[in-house]
């Protein structure tokens, strides 16, 4: 752990730390021109993550690959961080019917601190890495570090863990340049976007682009898993009244029969709006439907034109 000098000295360093010389009156402008500040420079994240879209692949590959392997994702974060991965995470399942051990999310301070912030727990390295042996992350997994300064110690340590002591693939992603970046994961994605309208609130445009980032690695990890057809999600279950509604409407959008009609067969088949689509445009029963999705490795198309007697 650096003393406090160290730490004042590396935070003076940092570009998430600096002053942003077009906010500097912000304290004295209209509040329509303190949302146009905030707006202007969030028009620069996505610019910024579109530079490191080659490392974003990067990651996805080896997401889909652990995937394929029934590993899992971790992220591990602190603060907007954290909060961050545990969002991406819990989103995965309603979106996409996944298992929700499938992607995690891990952050400093457990559980409470997703709702409260939990300042102090973001110190400590050895409890990034106790987090990873708590929720046994094996060499089959991903670990995912998301950390704004690139520093948080939480965060570094588990990467540092997981890469070292369990040998699984990492990746981190912070807002930083590369070069700046002290730990060494398998992939690093750094959106730089520039000081924060307010200086050192991480959670404005930092936490922006990490999320944009963090929607793609798992969005077009599922693409690439199957669970999109064209553009609609087709994994869903009836799990709430609105995926009830969804998934009938899905059906109704892809093969063209009524309201009743997608009902009747997603009745037929569980809820289970892919095996729903087979069903219809293949002309099968659910058992046969079945078949192909297992197959195809649950991809809709090739699975719809399954010429197999």
């Amino acid at each position: 752990m650096p003393d406090s000098s160290s730490l004042f000295d590396e935070l003076q360093e940092l570009a998430t730390e600096q002053r942003n010389p077009h906010s500097t009156h912000i304290d004295t402008a209209s509040t329509e021109e303190i949302l146009r500040v905030i707006n202007t420079e969030d028009h620069k994240v996505p610019i910024a993550v579109r530079r490191e879209l080659p490392h974003v692949a990067e990651a996805v590959k080896i997401v889909v690959e652990a995937f394929e392997n029934d590993g899992r994702l971790f992220y591990v974060g602190a603060g907007t961080s954290g909060r961050l991965g545990v969002v991406d995470a819990s989103e995965c399942p309603p979106t996409f019917g996944t298992d929700p051990e499938r992607v995690q999310g891990l952050i400093a301070g457990g559980r409470e601190a997703v709702f409260r912030s939990q300042e102090g727990a973001e110190d400590v390295p050895e409890d990034g890495a106790k987090a990873l042996e708590n929720h046994g992350v094996t060499s089959s997994d991903v670990v995912c570090g998301i950390a704004s300064s690139g520093r948080t110690p939480f965060v570094v340590g588990a990467v540092e863990h997981a890469r070292d002591a369990i040998g699984c693939p990492t990746l981190f992603v912070t807002t930083i340049p590369r070069a700046d970046l002290e730990v060494a994961p398998d992939v690093a994605i750094c959106p730089v976007v520039g000081p924060e309208v307010i200086m050192g609130s991480t959670r404005m445009k930092s936490g922006t682009a990490q999320k944009l980032v963090l929607n793609m690695i798992t969005t077009a990890a599922m693409v690439r898993l199957g669970k999109v057809y064209e553009n609609m999600m087709v994994d869903l279950r009836r799990t709430s009244d609105k995926l009830v509604e969804r998934g009938i409407r899905t059906v109704m959008m892809v093969t063209g029969v009524d309201y009743e009609a997608a009902d009747a067969v997603l009745d037929r088949c569980d809820g289970h709006v892919k095996t729903a689509i087979v069903m219809i445009l293949a002309d099968v029963d659910a058992e046969e439907a079945w078949r192909r999705l297992d197959e195809t490795d649950g991809f809709v198309r090739p699975a719809i034109d399954d010429t197999e007697e």
